[in-house]
């Protein structure tokens, strides 16, 4: 359910940023603040690696976390991309204190040690690519009928974006690649159904907050009986041990609907 908690700060976040922006909105942003935002900014505890600030861009030390433009007006940093908004509590050139959406205090201090600059060297944001086509082929008897079903989870260049938020409370924002299953069934040489599997129907079965971040990662054979066949569907939030189960059930007919299995 971690998902389900970050997509609900994300969803506070947005209004309290709501509230912050309309007392900002009017505002110049503040480049001495900005100027002394520059360089690498650590956790004053444990000495972790937060962000980098070069000109109004912040990057995160995860090359999988896209980098976002920033603005400092007033006493609040407001980062661009998702328009959220951070009470600034104390800035000097080596100390940065603010609060996240939470309400808790984040304290950074300025670090330009080469071990810091490591954390950073890969910063260049990378969406998790796609892999491999992958084809099962399965062979199914029933009723003295001999069936062929064949799966091929086909990668994609559509992107889904997750946002999450680091240990700090500041939103990253990260990029995945989808895919598109394919499923065919063969009754001997006779196609008995035949279909290319997109996320974007199973939108009456699942939330859209969770279909909005999530991949059509898999589909497997189950079983057959007097309904059809059955194969399991699993649509999975990334990095995120959250999923739906769903029941693809094409009928001998070559009838398709589907059903929650489990989530």
């Amino acid at each position: 359910m971690a998902s389900l908690l970050a997509a609900g700060l994300a969803f506070m976040a947005s209004c309290r940023s709501d509230k912050a922006g309309a007392s900002v909105a009017t505002g110049k942003d503040r480049k001495e603040a900005k100027a002394m935002l520059q360089g690498m900014w650590v956790d004053s505890e444990t000495e972790s690696p937060v962000f980098k600030v070069e000109g109004d861009t912040i990057f995160y030390p995860d090359n999988t976390g896209q980098p976002t433009t920033f603005s400092i007006i007033g006493d609040t940093l407001v980062l661009g991309s998702t328009n959220l908004h951070y009470p600034i509590v104390k800035q000097t050139r080596n100390v940065f204190w603010f609060k996240n959406p939470t309400g808790e205090m984040v304290k950074l201090a300025r670090n330009d040690d080469q071990a810091t600059k490591l954390s950073f060297m890969n910063s260049e944001p990378q969406a998790k690519l796609p892999g491999e086509v992958l084809k099962k082929d399965t062979v199914v008897v029933y009723n003295g009928q001999r069936y062929h079903c064949y799966v091929a989870i086909n990668p994609t260049k559509y992107k889904v974006i997750r946002k999450t938020f680091n240990d700090d409370g500041v939103v990253v924002t990260n990029v995945y690649y989808d895919n598109i299953i394919h499923l065919s069934i063969f009754q001997g040489t006779q196609k008995l159904y035949s279909r290319d599997f997109r996320k974007a129907m199973f939108a009456d079965f699942v939330p859209e907050r969770f279909l909005s971040q999530s991949v059509l990662t898999n589909m497997d054979y189950s079983s057959v009986d007097d309904e059809g066949f059955h194969f399991n569907v699993m649509l999975c939030i990334p990095d995120v041990a959250s999923c739906y189960l769903l029941d693809a059930n094409v009928s001998l007919a070559g009838e398709m609907s589907l059903e929650v299995k489990e989530y």
